[in-house]
């Protein structure tokens, strides 16, 4: 099929750059076992494309079993760097431009795409969660054990798991 795709673009004075291609084979670990002594790799001309573990598609990071592990740890990596930058300057910003900046920086991570988190369970979405408290956290100055449900009030927000269901169910609406 991938050899008819790469005549198809040649007739079509496209070209189909295998150094930008990946391939991911989905299953289930009983299933991708199965597969580990079988030549996965895809053959474009003189190129081949060996199976990668992970692939990042529009932002979301997609590993062989779908369990959005690599994404989750890349999405609350990058804004607990955020939230640390923010904290060193936190003394000098109203609690108005802080939560813009939070908001800017922390929340809009959280939020993209965070539908597909949907059919994950919880444990795996608690890091996120995690998250969502810190910034929280920041933004009215409490300490790390205070607890921020009437904070996240305050602020408006949902917690992440109510906030996946309510995109959810905007999508469906729109629909």
């Amino acid at each position: 099929c991938i050899e008819a795709i790469h005549r198809w673009c040649a007739s079509s004075r496209l070209r189909l750059n295998p150094s930008k291609t990946e391939v991911i084979w989905f299953g289930t670990k009983a299933s991708l076992k199965q597969m580990e002594n079988m030549d996965l790799a895809l053959h474009v001309g003189n190129n081949v494309i060996v199976p990668a573990s992970s692939v990042c598609d529009l932002g979301v990071i997609l590993d062989h079993e779908l369990s959005l592990k690599k994404h989750i740890s890349k999405i609350a990596s990058v804004c607990y760097f955020h939230l640390r930058r923010l904290k060193t300057v936190r003394h000098i910003l109203s609690r108005q431009t802080t939560a813009s900046l939070v908001s800017a920086f922390v929340i809009s991570r959280l939020d993209y795409y965070n539908f597909v988190l949907a059919v994950l369970p919880k444990s795996s979405v608690m890091p996120l969660q995690c998250v969502q408290n810190a910034a929280a956290r920041l933004i009215c100055t409490l300490g790390p054990r205070d607890h921020v449900t009437l904070s996240m009030r305050d602020l408006h927000w949902l917690p992440l798991e109510q906030c996946i269901i309510l995109k959810l169910c905007t999508l469906m609406h729109l629909v």
